[in-house]
């Protein structure tokens, strides 16, 4: 045999080498974890660990090494660390991914790399479009969906010439796109402003003079806490009703408090959802980390059930890429939201629930949840996703 007709040889049996089960899972974890949307990563982190503590360190089966870093809400940042963990970590998947920016720079190289990510938290309108990738999965919502859960709450309830607010990034482009799926009417205004910042005395004077019968405002974690507070500062919040997504919630209510009285916003999951796996999510969540639970925390915990579903369904042979995706797909968790199936494009379809900020019997600040915004709601956008399956 010729050394051209070993090298073809051997290169045939490389390729046709079967899947061989790993005796150790390691994934990379990346989220947003200092700044003012630090909440929102530690609650991913949060309840990731948690259902990684309650399976035994072990997922499918394996023990599990999870090496955590901090993208700083850089896309730079969130690149190098993709790239570490590809080539110098070797993971086996990546999760985490708070914010749109940092996930659209890190996506390429993560895809390209053949690498599974599971988004437990961002979910940009490209990647669940023509960007879509067999590679790719979100245990959280595309974008657009929970912005449109509130647009079409607004719409039914017959509020007109409402003013939109988000900052200049993809979600909250995402957000506003959203928000108009579903509200129609004429608006009062749409106003993005740099993400990060914190000083909204502009933007409150332009909203004021705008005289808009509602407000819609998308300011994730600590963005959330300054836009509310202003908001109530200005005197806006006994004028203006104020509607919104992911501006307040379990992260920041406490450091916003009673502003966020009487205000409306949307998930695909609440606390008081009545299910047998949410019920020991919120109490176990509760006992260990001394807080409420929250959204991203249900996203983080779903992410981590995958994954054991997966590799626990390939019998740890996580190598095996066509089989690893075909258990992603078939999605057989006991979710903390109820069920859902995956869309072509590997977005969830799912219920959105309308929630709102009350005061409880005891005077402590409680959100509520009041009914079903969006029921098995598809993403707007899996019809331009070429996956077909």
């Amino acid at each position: 045999m010729t050394k051209k007709m070993l090298g073809l040889a051997l290169g045939a049996a490389l390729i046709a080498a079967p899947a061989f089960a790993a005796d150790k899972l390691k994934i990379g974890f990346m989220a947003t974890l200092s700044g003012p949307p630090a909440a929102i990563g530690q609650h991913v982190h949060d309840g990731f660990m948690l259902a990684v503590e309650e399976l035994g360190g072990k997922l499918g089966g394996l023990p599990t090494e999870v090496l955590k870093q901090d993208d700083q809400l850089k896309p730079d940042v969130g690149v190098q660390i993709v790239n570490d963990f590809i080539k110098r970590d070797q993971v086996h998947l990546i999760t985490g991914m708070i914010f749109s920016n940092v996930m659209m720079a890190v996506y390429k190289p993560i895809i390209d790399s053949k690498t599974f990510v599971i988004s437990a938290n961002a979910g940009p309108s490209p990647i669940a479009g023509n960007l879509c990738s067999p590679y790719f999965f979100a245990s959280s919502w595309q974008n657009d969906q929970t912005h449109s859960a509130v647009g079409k709450y607004m719409q039914d309830k017959g509020i007109k010439n409402a003013f939109l607010i988000a900052p200049n990034y993809q979600a909250g482009k995402d957000s506003i796109a959203g928000v108009q799926r579903f509200y129609k009417n004429p608006t009062a205004g749409v106003l993005y402003v740099p993400l990060n910042q914190t000083d909204f005395a502009a933007e409150l004077s332009q909203i004021r003079a705008a005289k808009p019968d509602a407000v819609f405002s998308f300011f994730p974690g600590g963005l959330g806490v300054a836009f509310v507070k202003q908001y109530a500062q200005a005197g806006l919040i006994k004028e203006v009703p104020l509607y919104s997504a992911f501006t307040i919630d379990w992260t920041n209510l406490a450091a916003i408090g009673d502003a966020a009285v009487g205000t409306f916003h949307a998930s695909f999951w609440a606390a008081d959802l009545d299910n047998p796996a949410n019920k020991k999510f919120v109490a176990a969540f509760r006992q260990k980390y001394s807080k409420e639970p929250e959204m991203y925390s249900a996203q983080g915990y779903d992410a981590a059930l995958m994954i054991d579903a997966a590799v626990k369904a390939v019998k740890g042979k996580v190598e095996d890429h066509d089989a690893f995706r075909a258990a992603l797909r078939k999605n057989e968790i006991a979710s903390v939201r109820g069920p859902f199936k995956f869309n072509n494009n590997h977005f969830p379809i799912q219920n959105f629930y309308l929630r709102e900020v009350v005061k409880g019997a005891d005077g402590k600040l409680q959100i509520a949840s009041r009914g079903i915004a969006l029921k098995d709601d598809k993403d707007a956008y899996s019809g331009e996703c070429p996956m077909k399956w």
